[in-house]
């Protein structure tokens, strides 16, 4: 027997944004999270944030997204994907274990796996917002998930790799280090 899940009390904090897409464009992280979850659930509107990624001023918007994050009292589960090269959000491997919320320029690898998203790879944006490997860590609980043959020495490399080698090639070693991974 299925029971509802209420979302009624629930805020959520969206990963990550591009910058640069106009308010409501489809493949806007915003805009698929309102889409595919929030729309579906019970979940109040003004509980959905996600990084400004038209903001005139980017790192304002970070350092107010973070601030946001904090006053909400930080994040209880962080549920969070994969790469195939091993990157979070959009943090690269060799992103610092304390970064914060902040404006990352998007590797080629990266626009070319979101390409199936956008019409080609030309219209994937060059820059992001993204939740830093610090503030991910904060979370109480955390979540990773991967799909896809291509990610699996991404994992074989979280889960039986040595933690100092782990760090200098694949960000997805926050999650192991992580308290309630």
């Amino acid at each position: 027997m299925w029971r509802r899940i209420d979302f009624s009390q629930a805020r959520g904090f969206g990963l990550d944004e591009y910058v640069g897409l106009e308010e409501g464009h489809p493949q806007s992280y915003r805009e698929v999270i309102r889409r595919e979850f929030a729309d579906r659930v019970n979940i109040a509107a003004e509980n959905v944030h996600s990084p400004d990624g038209a903001a005139a001023d980017i790192p304002a918007a970070c350092d107010a997204y973070e601030e946001a994050i904090n006053t909400a009292g930080g994040v209880d589960l962080q549920l969070l994907g994969v790469g195939t090269d091993g990157h979070i959000g959009f943090n690269e491997p060799g992103s610092s274990l304390a970064s914060r919320t902040r404006i990352k320029t998007l590797i080629e690898q990266t626009r070319r796996d979101n390409a199936r998203f956008f019409k080609s790879v030309r219209d994937v944006p060059h820059h992001a917002i993204t939740q830093g490997l610090g503030t991910i860590l904060d979370a109480r609980h955390v979540i990773l998930v991967a799909t896809g043959a291509q990610k699996a020495q991404s994992v074989r490399d979280l889960v039986e790799g040595p933690v100092a080698a782990i760090c200098c090639l694949c960000s997805s070693v926050a999650s192991a280090c992580h308290h309630h991974c």
